[in-house]
């Protein structure tokens, strides 16, 4: 498994404003991003795709004293690792190549601004013209002097003053509406880059020079609008990512040494610190409850739709909602740190990997936009002799491929769905690292899982108590073993005590027999209690002890016996019961066709009891960590695309060999959440089938948008070359494509995971 992000694709033809793969999340959005200690930040407004990494790669490729550049394509920043005299022409060359970098870390030169003001001081809006409300008045007034030129042509006589006026008009839409398209366009031509703002330059020019200016105004005015209403469209994308951060707060209430409370930002919030966190109001830290009860719903962060109690020694998270009463939490990890952070971060990070349908695209648009300019080079250049054409009309049906050349609706296809996609996952506390994950988990064919914790609570409770002699009150059977149980620390032990009430036992010389159990004398009796290897040291096992015990580790229960000198007087079944939403997940995960098998150390009886127990297809008991890996391995042999679910150190080897690993996020390790592909925030079981689900539906969706994309393009550019379309209708159908791919990759934010089928 592959869990490194794969390298961005230099190939992209994209030129597209607003819409590419990694502009989804804009960096005034995002999380600062980290850097090393000296390296400077800078924001690139226009890079958007991994064209322009390449292109800026290529641009610097050259210049001495260059150690690395460290894109960030989602937060559009370049960290620049290079010596201090090669820094100046490293920011010259990519000046040059068209780019406009602008200092954003507290290390660049010239650089008044840090990296945590999230780049406003460096954003410009190059990117949309189309700014409220100053860009919808100058494109909706482009648009009008664009109907009047082509009224003029249409309706008015072919004189010298109305073509004049025409002509006028023209010139002030295409001022107006193609400023910014030009500039860039022509940067891009000197380049020799293929975008879209090269193709609009050289089509909207050509019609112009022919004496099309009417419709070149039209054209260019008509791109415009169009692209200002996909920035809007894809802004969805961006606040969907952006919403999550948007629910820390900005200031918390600070507890002084003093023991007055002072409101201070967030970000000067220290470890240990206790913050008072009233009802109502949302926690703006990680922590731990210091003091006070109340219930706080976590749906922003681990999906749950139902508020949580939580009690003094329970862990909140920032971004959380304290519903009912005021509490104050000791602070556990710093705000950049906190978990939603990581999410959002995570997210960050995903969309800067290129899912494998993305890629795809890339590489076909690389060939398809080259491809569509020779054909309308060829057709300016050769049908005037073989089709007996007008120079005029051959030139005129080459700009209209040339519009139609545009692969923005092709190439926005995959990275909106994506994204959209990825922050649906999250907004269900389902965090994908990345959109090959997303991607392929629609291919799991069998999910290995493993018990403690996973399938089960991870907390063992006393399931049964059974009492074997009637010679000792029960009542009295129960104040022993609560007072023995409760002096002991092992984890089975504090099950028992945690479910009985201890009295006002007294013990007396209370000792701890290694690997069996405790004794002590208690209310003048000695008394043991112990598991099944103490009894039969004491020899007070009989068969029909045996036979009972049995029963119970036939059940998967570990048994502990309290005895006296004479006889045993009472057995205590302790189980680690099965989640109530495992076998509801297990179940959707059959209705999807995927197989289940449980890998636990456990033994095979109490691996096969809870796998019947749980509906699982398949149960291994006794396994190592190598165990799980080689199982792992053989799964893969026989099935096909494996999954693997863990949350101890023990699961990782295997969430790493799995093709997806899924990692629990409450009860998981740092090294299984490292090691997974898929982290589950709340550790429920059922995000498993609703990833699978949100995978297949995002896949269907993404073919929808390919064919959508390539089905439009083919038929105008037949209707091209077959008088059937003019070049407005070229744009129209060109930017229509990509409005029609945005919104229909939109609806995967919201999307109905509790479907389970596709």
């Amino acid at each position: 498994m592959n869990t490194t992000p794969s390298k961005p694709s230099s190939t992209s033809t994209c030129g597209c404003t607003n819409a590419c793969a990694s502009s989804i999340l804009d960096s005034s959005q995002a999380l600062p991003q980290s850097e090393i200690a000296g390296v400077p930040v800078f924001r690139i407004p226009t890079m958007d795709c991994a064209s322009e990494e390449g292109e800026i790669r290529h641009a610097v490729a050259n210049i001495p004293g260059v150690r690395s550049l460290q894109f960030q394509l989602a937060a559009r920043t370049l960290s620049i690792d290079a010596e201090a005299e090669s820094l100046p022409l490293v920011l010259a060359a990519i000046r040059k190549a068209g780019f406009k970098p602008a200092p954003l870390s507290s290390n660049a030169p010239d650089s008044g601004a840090h990296g945590h003001d999230h780049g406003h001081e460096a954003h410009d809006h190059d990117h949309n013209d189309a700014s409220f409300p100053s860009g919808i008045q100058k494109y909706a007034l482009a648009l009008a002097l664009a109907v009047g030129a082509e009224s003029i042509a249409f309706f008015a006589p072919d004189t010298r003053i109305f073509q004049g006026l025409g002509m006028v008009l023209s010139v002030g839409a295409i001022a107006l509406a193609g400023f910014s398209t030009y500039v860039k366009g022509l940067a891009a031509l000197r380049n020799f880059r293929l975008n879209i703002n090269a193709l609009m330059t050289v089509a909207v020019t050509g019609a112009f020079l022919i004496g099309q200016w009417p419709e070149a105004a039209m054209v260019m005015a008509l791109f415009a609008i169009a692209e200002m209403i996909e920035a809007r469209a894809v802004d969805r994308a961006r606040g969907a990512i952006k919403s999550l951060l948007d629910l820390t707060p900005e200031t918390a209430e600070i507890r002084q040494s003093d023991g007055s409370w002072q409101i201070v930002p967030v970000s000067g919030v220290v470890l240990d610190a206790v913050v008072r966190i009233k009802p109502g109001a949302r926690i703006p830290v990680d922590g731990v409850i210091a003091i006070g009860n109340t219930s706080v719903d976590q749906a922003s962060v681990t999906g749950e739709s139902i508020p949580v109690d939580k009690a003094p020694g329970d862990a909140v998270f920032a971004g959380t909602i304290n519903a009912t009463a005021t509490i104050e939490v000791r602070v556990t990890a710093l705000p950049s740190n906190s978990v939603l952070s990581r999410i959002i971060h995570a997210v960050e990070q995903a969309q800067g990997s290129r899912a494998p349908t993305q890629q795809f695209v890339d590489k076909f648009a690389a060939i398809y936009t080259p491809a569509v300019f020779v054909l309308a080079l060829g057709v300016a250049i050769f049908t005037p002799w073989l089709m007996d054409w007008t120079w005029a009309q051959a030139i005129y049906k080459a700009l209209v491929l040339l519009v139609i050349a545009c692969p923005c609706a092709l190439v926005i296809s995959t990275p909106v769905t994506v994204v959209s996609g990825l922050a649906a996952a999250a907004r269900r506390g389902i965090l994908i690292k990345g959109g090959v994950h997303l991607e392929g988990a629609r291919k799991i064919k069998v999910v290995a899982l493993d018990k403690t914790g996973t399938i089960t609570e991870g907390k063992p409770v006393l399931v049964d108590s059974e009492f074997v002699t009637s010679d000792v009150p029960e009542w009295q059977v129960l104040r022993w073993a609560a007072g023995l149980s409760a002096h002991s620390d092992h984890p089975v032990s504090k099950a028992i005590a945690k479910s009985l009430d201890p009295g006002n036992s007294v013990l007396q010389d209370f000792k701890v027999v290694a690997g069996r159990g405790v004794e002590a004398l208690v209310d003048g009796q000695m008394l043991i209690l112990g598991n099944h290897r103490l009894i039969e040291d004491r020899k007070l096992c009989s068969s029909s002890i045996e036979a009972r015990l049995a029963e119970h580790e036939a059940l998967g229960r570990t048994v502990t016996m309290l005895a006296s000198q004479t006889q045993v007087l009472a057995i205590f079944a302790v189980a680690d019961t099965i989640k109530e939403t495992s076998r509801e997940a297990l179940a959707q995960l059959h209705a999807l066709g995927v197989t289940s098998v449980m890998l636990t150390g456990d033994n095979e009886a109490t691996a096969n009891t809870i796998a019947k127990q749980a509906g699982i297809d398949d149960a291994r008991g006794n396994l190592l960590p190598e165990d799980k890996l080689t199982a792992i391995e053989e799964l893969q042999k026989r099935y096909g695309l494996t999954a693997m679910t863990g949350d101890g150190i023990n699961d990782a080897p295997a969430l790493a060999r799995s093709d997806i690993g899924f990692a629990m996020g409450v009860a998981g390790t740092d090294t299984a959440m490292e090691a997974a592909d898929v982290v589950i925030m709340n550790d429920d079981l059922r995000r498993i089938p609703e990833t699978i689900v949100l995978s297949r539906k995002t896949q269907a969706i993404l073919w929808q948008n390919i064919t959508l994309a390539l089905g439009i393009k083919a038929v105008f550019l037949v209707l091209a070359l077959f008088n059937g379309a003019s070049m407005w209708m070229a744009v129209f159908a060109d930017m229509g494509a990509s409005l029609l791919v945005v919104f229909n990759g939109l609806r995967l934010l919201r999307v109905n995971l509790d479907e389970k089928t596709i």
